[in-house]
């Protein structure tokens, strides 16, 4: 079939094709994470493996490192949890299969018998995910008549391979992923701001619609998304870090992320608001007469440029507080947050009408610019100031994380109590 005439049928160029398989490539070559994640569990399994053969005697038994895979988790809280749920399932089900054994043999309703107890047994023990290990032991055991030699291995397998997983972890922690918690809130609210670009972008150029109003409100949803993957990454911080000694010297920046987050869930449920309300009263089709005019529409998109640069410069602060440098983005902050609202208070002067008068459209326009203020409200500078988590105490900031956690509070407070009496001494000591 000939091209359309003064057309060239397009072709693909052989550079951009090179270029797709390269990126493509690429992708799917294993990430630094991929490979280091590979490295510990690799190196956890084999560890239990040799383990197991010193401690055991007769056939190998990989229980232990099955266990140790299982128990490796993102911190050393979560891998002594998981360690704890995965030696009292295992538990559970060997006794289980040993008082089933002494009883009877493995006959069809024994087997039922033994996979119904276990399963009821891990229920009531809260054991979650782990709770099918239960039934597993439970059946293994049964299956060699419950003999000793049986239990002992699985439990003993089971204690080495959680052990190795817990040790593992904690001399061996993985890195905290604080730049991915950071950029996940940098994230957030630079879709935020784009969203209202886009808005303020067209109404500055054509009358609004019906149509594109919902545009605005469905992409304004979507960012929800990209704030709950924010989110898991700042839980997933805070829990990394616990009884973590690569935290040790570093700042806890997740207080500052978590409120940062709430903040901007607040602006964004406030965005979600303005663009309802604009969809209840826009027109299906386009029109001059949109509700708004073309002097409204366009202070309404200087509202909505101006907020979306509040919106980013907060996400900048937000950011900066991870690595204190936050002074020169607050001023940049403050000065958005001032030009977003006298860009309001023009557009509260357009958007005047008699309440007594027009009473549909006071209140549309009253809500409209109730959504805007709360959009900015949870922006404002002295509000993040209350909010910012206080710094640790001076005589507290040369103990660790870890130190700090494994000390039980009165061991806290003596240890306070100490750091101030060698302060004051070192200051009586200088002054003579």
């Amino acid at each position: 079939m000939s091209a359309p005439h003064g057309t060239t049928p397009r072709r693909r160029r052989p550079r951009d094709a090179a270029g797709r398989l390269a990126r493509r490539a690429r992708r799917a070559l294993p990430t630094a994470a991929t490979v280091s994640t590979t490295a510990r569990l690799s190196t956890a399994g084999v560890l239990a493996y040799l383990l197991t053969l010193a401690v055991t005697d007769g056939p190998v038994d990989l229980t232990g490192a099955l266990t140790a895979l299982l128990v490796i988790q993102t911190s050393a809280h979560a891998s002594a949890r998981m360690a704890l749920v995965r030696v009292g399932a295992v538990l559970t089900g060997v006794l289980v299969a040993v008082a089933l054994s002494t009883w009877s043999g493995l006959t069809w309703w024994s087997l039922g018998l033994a996979i119904a107890a276990s399963l009821l047994l891990a229920s009531a023990l809260r054991l979650g995910q782990q709770a099918l290990e239960t039934p597993i032991s439970a059946m293994l055991v049964l299956a060699v008549g419950g003999q000793e030699i049986a239990a002992e291995t699985r439990v003993v397998t089971t204690l080495v391979g959680a052990g190795v997983g817990v040790v593992f972890t904690v001399l061996l922690p993985p890195p905290v992923p604080t730049r991915r918690a950071v950029a996940g809130v940098g994230s957030v609210a630079a879709e935020q701001a784009e969203c209202l670009l886009a808005a303020s972008t067209s109404m500055s150029s054509e009358p609004i619609t019906r149509e594109q109003v919902a545009g605005w409100l469905a992409r304004a949803r979507r960012t929800a998304a990209t704030a709950e993957d924010a989110a898991e990454a700042i839980r997933t911080v805070k829990d990394v870090r616990r009884l973590n000694a690569r935290s040790i010297g570093s700042a806890d920046v997740e207080p500052a992320l978590r409120t940062g987050l709430e903040a901007l869930d607040h602006s964004a449920l406030a965005v979600r608001s303005l663009f309802v309300v604009m969809l209840a009263e826009a027109p299906q089709r386009s029109t001059p007469d949109d509700g708004y005019g073309e002097e409204v529409r366009q202070a309404f998109a200087v509202v909505l440029a101006e907020v979306a640069g509040c919106l980013r410069a907060f996400g900048e602060l937000v950011q900066a507080e991870t690595v204190g440098a936050e002074a020169e983005v607050e001023r940049t902050l403050a000065q958005s947050l001032e030009e977003a609202r006298e860009a309001r208070a023009i557009l509260t002067e357009l958007l005047f009408v008699d309440p007594r008068a027009e009473t549909s459209l006071w209140l549309l326009r009253g809500s409209i610019l109730t959504a805007v203020q709360q959009v900015l409200t949870p922006l404002d500078l002295e509000g993040r100031a209350r909010r910012r988590p206080p710094p640790p105490p001076a005589a507290l900031r040369t103990l660790t994380p870890l130190v700090r956690k494994v000390l039980p509070t009165r061991s806290r407070r003596r240890v306070r109590a100490l750091l101030r009496r060698g302060r004051r001494t070192w200051r009586a000591l200088r002054r003579r």
